[in-house]
């Protein structure tokens, strides 16, 4: 309160989530000065209105600028992975390369943003909620992430946080790869009506085998790739490391997230070839 009143903010003029989180004692001041500082930004200051991006915000300040890494080196790590793991076979399955690069372009947004560090501002559930709901209400959204002051995640709930994005990430991949493969499909069909020559070369890509495939891949592999670098590696190593130095720390941001997303290409390669939904030609 001491913070608001020296900035002359008044506290009605918060969102609604963190002025109720103030007035009950659930975050502590550097949280309030954080949001302070990123108000000054005309940009910040029109994605703090939205929760989620409040949430991730308050936690880490470069939250956005992880996201538009991810998003922006994504299609050219993928793509990178897909030749090395195919080879001189990349361009005779470009549509399934296709496939892979549209799926990670829908997913890449989703596994930087649901395994983000947060400061939960999020009201406590009703009573009568049931006590899975309460459970999961209380994880953390990221397993390894630092507990602000006044607030700690026993062990248990930190397994609830990875089973918990699990579960939304294989929504996440079923459905972005239900669109990828869909539209690889149409792609297929296109060519061969219009070049009759190819007509047969290339098999469509099975939708539903893959879809499910790579929404466990999402669930098992990404997760926990994304929840360590998050909040091992990012909060934990780097951010105290270099908390002075902000330039440096998003370039070793950069350079761990775009070896992240190029290891999740190879290994997504891997596993569409050993579970048998791509066959190497």
């Amino acid at each position: 309160m001491m913070l608001l009143a020296e900035s002359g903010t008044e506290l009605e003029s918060l969102p609604k989530d963190l002025a109720a989180a103030i007035e009950s004692g659930r975050i502590p001041g550097s949280v309030i000065t954080r949001f302070l500082e990123l108000q000054r930004s005309a940009v910040m200051r029109w994605l703090m209105q939205f929760a989620g991006f409040r949430e991730r915000l308050l936690a880490d300040d470069l939250f956005l600028a992880k996201l538009a890494m991810e998003c922006g080196v994504g299609v050219f790590t993928k793509t990178a992975a897909e030749y090395e793991r195919r080879r001189e076979n990349f361009f005779n399955e470009l549509e399934v390369v296709f496939a892979d690069v549209v799926m990670a372009i829908i997913a890449d947004f989703m596994l930087v943003y649901l395994p983000a560090p947060t400061v939960s501002l999020r009201p406590p559930l009703a009573l009568s909620a049931g006590g899975l709901s309460k459970f999961f209400h209380n994880c953390p959204d990221n397993a390894f992430q630092i507990a602000i002051s006044g607030t700690s995640y026993s062990l248990l709930q930190r397994f609830g946080a990875i089973a918990r994005n699990g579960a939304k990430l294989f929504a996440v991949g079923t459905t972005s790869s239900l669109v990828g493969t869909a539209v690889t499909n149409a792609f297929i069909k296109a060519k061969g009506a219009v070049d009759k020559t190819s007509e047969g070369e290339v098999e469509t890509v099975p939708i539903v085998s893959t879809s499910v495939a790579y929404g466990v891949y999402m669930a098992v592999s990404s997760n926990l790739r994304y929840q360590v670098l998050a909040g091992v590696v990012e909060q934990r190593l780097l951010e105290p490391l270099l908390h002075q130095h902000k330039l440096a720390l998003s370039a070793m941001c950069f350079a761990v997230r775009t070896g992240n997303t190029f290891l999740g290409s190879l290994l997504w390669v891997d596993y569409a070839r050993l579970i048998g939904i791509q066959k190497s030609h």
